[in-house]
Formats: structure tokens, C-alpha cells, sequence
């Protein structure tokens, strides 16, 4: 038998998508793209490429991880250093029309989401950990990757809505990214 490691055709090794992060007074265009998804552990990661952060660094690419919602990951935030706290979790999922159906539930303790391949959208945290190539940098003047992002991934359209949190950041930055066509490639299958 072979388990699937991706739910769809859009969040696979290899899937890009491509749009912008948007903050108040500025809008910065984004790429992702993702290395590994592994539905089992609840887990992906990938690279994050934001334009025109900083004058002296126009080009900023991150490594993050994903953590999943799903039989592992709930909605509410498990780390301490990344400073949510169960009311900012609940104030930004419901940022996403989609999180209603399970907002009642979050409110009254954790949501198990099972069967995540067949649902229309997919929730996640993506936490920025590194630079990229250079991983000793943690810090950058005029930018700032300590936060961390809410995510909900449509998978029927290959849409990624995303607002990132910091405590010391402008509040509700919205990221929207759209899959890009990788015109013929073909993800890679794991067999065990």
C-alpha cells in the first residue's frame, strides 16, 4: 500500500507559489517554495523569498517549518518563545472564513482534524527559523522573521492565505499566494 505523503497536487515537494504579503503601508512581493510534506507527522518546510524588505538586502529568503492542524498540531499555539497566547490564536484563525466551522470547538478545547487529504482547506503555522544560504543570521535591520504565520491552505485552488504574527510587528500582515504551474513536473513518490 502507498500513503500519500502530500494531500494534493498543490502542497507536494516542489509546489511554488508565488503573490504578496501586505502590511498597511506596504506591499512586498512573496515566493514560497516547498521542500517536504509529510501529512503523517503533521510537518512540512520550505523557502520563503520577500522582495524589497530592506534597501540593503532587496532579496530575503527564509527557512521555515510548518506544523500542520490536524491529529497532532491543534490550533493553539505550543510555544512559549513564539508569544501567542490562546486569545491572539483565536483572534487571528478567525481571520479565515473557513476556520468558523471549528471555532466553537477551539474556544472549548483542542480540534482534531483527521483525514486532512479530503478536506477543502488545510490549516498551519509556518515559523521562519533562518536566512538562506547564510543560516548563522538571526537578525536583520528592517526586517524581522521571529514571528510567525497562521495559514490556510485551499487546497482545491492551490491558495495560500496567510497572516503573520509578531507581538512587536504591525498587526494582521496579510499574505496571499496562488500556486504557480510547473508546467509537466511530477512530485516525488515515497515508498516504504
Amino acid at each position: 500500500q502507498i500513503t500519500p505523503t502530500s494531500p494534493s497536487s498543490f502542497l507536494r515537494p516542489g509546489s511554488k507559489f508565488h503573490g504578496t504579503q501586505q502590511s498597511e503601508r506596504q506591499i512586498y512581493d512573496v515566493q514560497v517554495e516547498i521542500k517536504y510534506v509529510d501529512l503523517r507527522e503533521s510537518y512540512l518546510c520550505g523557502y520563503l523569498k520577500i522582495q524589497g524588505l530592506t534597501e540593503d538586502n532587496p532579496t530575503l529568503t527564509t527557512y521555515f517549518e510548518g506544523e500542520i492542524i490536524g491529529s497532532k498540531y491543534g490550533f493553539t499555539t505550543k510555544h512559549d518563545t513564539w508569544g501567542a497566547t490562546e486569545k491572539i490564536d483565536i483572534n487571528h484563525w478567525n481571520k479565515f472564513s473557513a476556520f468558523r466551522q471549528y471555532s466553537k470547538q477551539a474556544r472549548k478545547g483542542p480540534v482534531q482534524i483527521h483525514d486532512l487529504a479530503n478536506q477543502q482547506n488545510i490549516f498551519m503555522r509556518w515559523k521562519e527559523h533562518f536566512l538562506v544560504p547564510d543560516h548563522r543570521v538571526r537578525t536583520i535591520n528592517g526586517a524581522s522573521f521571529e514571528g510567525f504565520y497562521y495559514i490556510c491552505f485551499n487546497q482545491a485552488k492551490g491558495l495560500v492565505s496567510g497572516i503573520y504574527f509578531h507581538s512587536k510587528s504591525e498587526k494582521f500582515q496579510q499574505l496571499e499566494l496562488k500556486h504557480v504551474e510547473d508546467r509537466g513536473c511530477f512530485g516525488a513518490m515515497e515508498f516504504r
